[in-house]
């Protein structure tokens, strides 16, 4: 799937249809794939299967921007439309409101047009056709999956749509929504192999997990933990042996890999490194960076707290016998940086990390580890690391939220918590006593947000847990010892988050789509 080129969309998509009373005009054009040339083989509709994949993923900035506006990063340029997202002085002309829509909906009429123009075919392997119908089917229903989730009500179309009828489109109930996602999730696992022999292409289990991620968002508990139940049993899918190397070149295509978007260096490439790795590695381009908030929640190597009295925690070495994955995930003062040098946010330190040195250094005093690799220093715009967008710790996860969700609280709940808590190279102590729903849903929900954190899962967990409005006010970064010997924690003055609960659970309907089409209402206090 790498070294496919995404052109065919493009062409299909655009294809013009003329006619006139003079032969001479009546051409095929020259300079485009003719929908009347296009689809007639089998391996037509491979070329625009593929097409459709793009749509999984925006680009790697939308998909850092996630966990830059949830509570535990932060955007670091205030002027973007993801900063007034962050702290809630968005509205329905928001770049950010808008781009999500206008890409949703792409991608669901770009699967519409190939489901249109596949069934027009004579196909010569038919269970090749059916099995890309299934693969498209689970992208746009990964669309839905977003679109649910950020506006609520929205228009369902499940055909290509002609002007006209754009124009006349009302939104359809969220849950007649989740409804058609599951339906078509469900279906598309029956077509859907095990294993794919093209890397990178939709799998039977991709199509369950995106099931157990839409059906916990939907609140349909027992659903969610059935379908993630399934994955499991496939048999399928492990844990990495190590977190640390994940998110490298060299765990690509693991057995924990269940869906991502494939990229490759000089062909399809990302700029994953370049918006993330600190400024004293690549200046003046840093887009995101973690909160204390983020840091606080790695507990102690011995599976204690850090507000814990007994844990053991040192204020003054804040970060030793931690969670291993705190280490692995986040760049903290003393760290060694990809260039050999150490890492040293202080202010009054003198490197490109210093605190206020620039626009792009981190104001926290903190930098994200995930998918910063050696092999894209001397290019940063030009990486080919693949992005995660769906791994087996986020299904066994979702299996223990949704059993304790629905109540439905056995042994089986602890063991998929602790194998992730376990897996070799994190070793952290297993949780052992069987609590009540709201302990485990405590320890569940911490689990996610250290085992998950920086992968564009986060935003969607505090809106769908219902706690954004709990996470407002200053946001605050590293705390470190001044050359008093005093500890000083970093604040952020002048920025305060903010969260309507009675408006901010849903994204407005933006204000262009409402203009083209005003038969599509708003959402309260919008």
């Amino acid at each position: 799937m790498k070294n496919l080129k995404y052109f065919i969309l493009i062409t299909f998509i655009s294809t013009s249809f003329f006619s006139c009373d003079d032969d001479f005009l009546d051409t095929v054009p020259n300079d485009r794939i003719s929908s009347e040339l296009f689809w007639q083989t089998d391996q037509d509709a491979v070329f625009a299967a593929n097409a459709v994949y793009p749509f999984l993923l925006q680009d790697a900035f939308s998909f850092t921007m996630w966990d830059a506006m949830s509570d535990i990063g932060h955007v670091t340029l205030q002027w973007r439309d993801e900063s007034l997202v962050e702290k809630g002085a968005h509205n329905s002309s928001n770049g950010k409101v808008a781009s999500e829509w206008a890409f949703a909906y792409r991608g669901i009429q770009a699967a519409n047009i190939f489901m249109g123009n596949v069934e027009k075919m004579t196909p010569q392997d038919p269970a090749l056709i059916e099995r890309l119908k299934a693969e498209v089917k689970v992208i746009r229903a990964y669309s839905y999956i977003r679109l649910a989730i950020l506006y609520g009500d929205v228009p369902l179309v499940d055909h290509e749509l002609t002007l006209e009828e754009s124009r006349e489109l009302t939104r359809t109930p969220v849950e007649q929504v989740w409804d058609f996602i599951s339906d078509e999730l469900t279906a598309s696992a029956v077509k859907l192999p095990k294993v794919q022999s093209d890397k990178g292409r939709i799998t039977k289990g991709a199509a369950l997990a995106l099931k157990a991620r839409a059906m916990l968002y939907a609140g349909r508990y027992t659903e969610a933990a059935l379908a993630a139940k399934e994955v499991m049993d496939l048999q399928v899918y492990s844990l990495n042996a190590s977190y640390k190397d994940l998110f490298s070149y060299q765990a690509q295509n693991t057995t924990e890999i269940i869906l991502d978007r494939q990229f490759a260096k000089n062909v399809n490439n990302n700029n994953i490194f370049n918006l993330t790795t600190p400024n004293s590695i690549w200046p003046q381009v840093n887009q995101f960076v973690p909160r204390k908030r983020a840091v606080d929640v790695y507990q102690m190597a011995n599976g204690k707290d850090i507000t814990d009295p007994t844990s053991g925690f040192d204020p003054y070495n804040p970060y030793i016998n931690r969670d291993p994955r705190l280490g692995y995930t986040i760049y903290t003062l003393g760290d060694t940086l990809l260039n050999g040098t150490i890492y040293n946010p202080k202010p009054t330190s003198g490197t490109g990390d210093a605190i206020g040195s620039s626009e792009n250094s981190t104001f926290s005093g903190f930098n994200v580890k995930k998918y910063l690799n050696p092999e894209d220093m001397a290019q940063p715009t030009n990486c080919g690391i693949n992005i995660i967008l769906l791994r087996y710790a986020e299904v066994l996860l979702t299996y223990a939220e949704a059993k304790i969700e629905a109540n439905d609280i056995d042994q089986s709940v602890l063991d998929a918590i602790n194998e992730v808590r376990q897996r070799p190279d994190v070793n952290m102590p297993p949780i052992t006593v069987m609590g009540g729903q709201e302990e485990l849903r405590e320890i569940v929900r911490k689990e996610r947000t250290v085992e998950l954190a920086f992968e564009g899962l986060r935003y969607f967990d505090i809106r769908r847990w219902r706690v954004a409005e709990n996470l407002t006010g200053i946001i605050r970064g590293m705390t470190y010892e001044n050359n008093s010997g005093e500890l000083v924690t970093i604040a952020l003055t002048g920025f305060d988050i903010a969260f309507d609960k009675e408006r901010d659970y849903l994204w407005p309907i933006p204000n262009d789509e409402r203009v083209l089409n005003p038969n599509l209402t708003q959402n309260p206090g919008w």
